[in-house]
């Protein structure tokens, strides 16, 4: 299949078919990230965003995080949310004059306040009004840690949303992904905006296709430390790595069952390269294709008897369906002769892939699997890697940007885009983590 093109940070399946050389890895486990140094720019309009006004919390300067500012950003880039302006003074114990927020067209009002307390920890409080019924909606405390208080942040940016749309918010989760900087690759895990989190492994050679377990505990990868591709599965909380498949030839494109129990992944140990499933203890192992062709890039379905996968059976690359059990293959994609990356969203309506249009640009469309509608979500030319957020509502992907290989965060719709630009490094391969934290 041709590959993806990048000068900075090389496609995951341009690499697998590199002859890389030998290297060592270091395992940095909970290594923290002293400044992600991420910016947040988000753009688009959507059609029925609820204007929220949200001032900055009384104190947050004590917190040591920006508080407020974090909220409003993870409540816009949701796509749900329109920020009204509101002047600092509010704070969880004021009674809101509903004439003057109806008087600046907000919906809805939260506001909130940190405190340091004895023992070192940051009490965190907020108190959320529907601003249209003038209703008080209640509020809650969190008392964290100071390196988490962004994390609580997020959790008070979760229940607001929640509250006010009915669906579970996903700001308290998080994403891996792996930067390049100097010549130098890191697996990082971080909050879901890009920011905070750890360096889980770092290496003078690639990483790549990190995949989370279901529970959020692991993540396996690729990593070319031994002259070749492997597959390891990594403790997130320990830092503790066990490698899964190391056989003859190249082992890639790890991805867990929706039980956690097994893992598929593409392997060339018996000639081309074909889709395998084995459990997640590294026994059982079972050949799941028998074509002549490359087949690569699984993924299950949600209720996990299916499995997508990429092919070049038909002659180029497209997306194709089939049973766990094994069988024959349906194809699934028909909108362009190249079509790649399938993730699926978590009740399993929705495919988003990348499609190339014209002689080198690759965009993120998303497909309804029902109808077969395909609709093209990005603007860019270099998109790669979709991963869906737990609640269905977000894609993020790796695109370029200015020059730089940036992650960038879309509404399904692709009317609210939030481009997350590193200002240290290139940044690739997201994949977005489960609920629970």
């Amino acid at each position: 299949m041709p590959e993806q093109n990048s000068q900075n940070h090389p496609s995951r399946r341009r690499l697998l078919q590199q002859s890389v050389g030998a290297c060592s890895a270091t395992l940095l486990g909970f290594s923290p990230l002293a400044n992600a140094q991420f910016r947040v720019d988000i753009s688009g309009v959507g059609g029925t965003q609820m204007p929220i006004a949200l001032p900055d919390f009384r104190d947050e300067a004590r917190a040591g995080q920006p508080v407020a500012a974090i909220i409003r950003s993870n409540l816009e880039r949701s796509g749900q949310f329109r920020i009204i302006d509101a002047p600092a003074g509010m704070f969880e114990g004021s009674q809101p004059v509903w004439s003057e927020w109806r008087a600046r067209n907000a919906d809805a009002l939260a506001a909130g306040s940190a405190a340091r307390l004895a023992d070192g920890r940051v009490d965190l409080r907020y108190k959320l009004w529907d601003v249209v019924k003038g209703q008080d909606l209640g509020g809650e405390a969190h008392a964290v840690a100071p390196e988490d208080v962004r994390l609580g942040a997020h959790r008070i940016a979760d229940t607001i949303y929640q509250k006010l749309t009915g669906e579970r918010g996903i700001f308290a989760t998080r994403m891996a992904y792996v930067t390049k900087a100097g010549g130098r690759y890191s697996l990082r895990i971080t909050d879901a905006d890009g920011e905070g989190g750890q360096v889980a492994l770092a290496s003078p050679d690639p990483i790549i296709s990190p995949a989370w377990s279901p529970n959020g505990k692991e993540l396996a990868y690729v990593s070319f430390e031994s002259r070749k591709a492997v597959v390891w599965i990594q403790d997130v909380q320990t830092g503790r790595r066990r490698v899964l498949a190391d056989f003859r030839g190249t082992n890639s494109a790890p991805t867990f069952s929706p039980d956690g129990q097994q893992v598929a992944l593409t392997l060339s140990r018996e000639g081309g390269s074909q889709l395998f499933i084995m459990n997640r203890d590294g026994s059982g192992l079972r050949r799941l294709t028998q074509s002549s062709a490359i087949d690569t890039e699984s993924v299950f379905s949600p209720d996990g008897r299916s499995i997508y996968f990429v092919s070049d059976r038909g002659g180029g690359p497209q997306i194709y369906r089939m049973a766990v059990s094994g069988g024959a293959a349906e194809r699934v994609s028909f909108s362009g002769a190249y079509n790649i990356s399938p993730a699926i969203s978590p009740d399993g309506r929705s495919m988003a892939f990348i499609t190339r249009q014209g002689g080198n640009s690759f965009r993120l469309c998303v497909m309804d699997l029902g109808s077969g509608a395909v609709q093209q979500i990005s603007d860019s030319s270099d998109d790669e890697s979709p991963s869906f957020a737990p609640n269905g509502r977000l894609l993020v992907y790796a695109t370029r940007a200015g020059g730089r290989d940036v992650l960038m965060t879309s509404t399904l719709d692709g009317k609210i885009k939030a481009k997350l630009i590193s200002t240290a490094a290139d940044v690739r391969e997201p994949t977005w983590g489960p609920f629970g934290r």
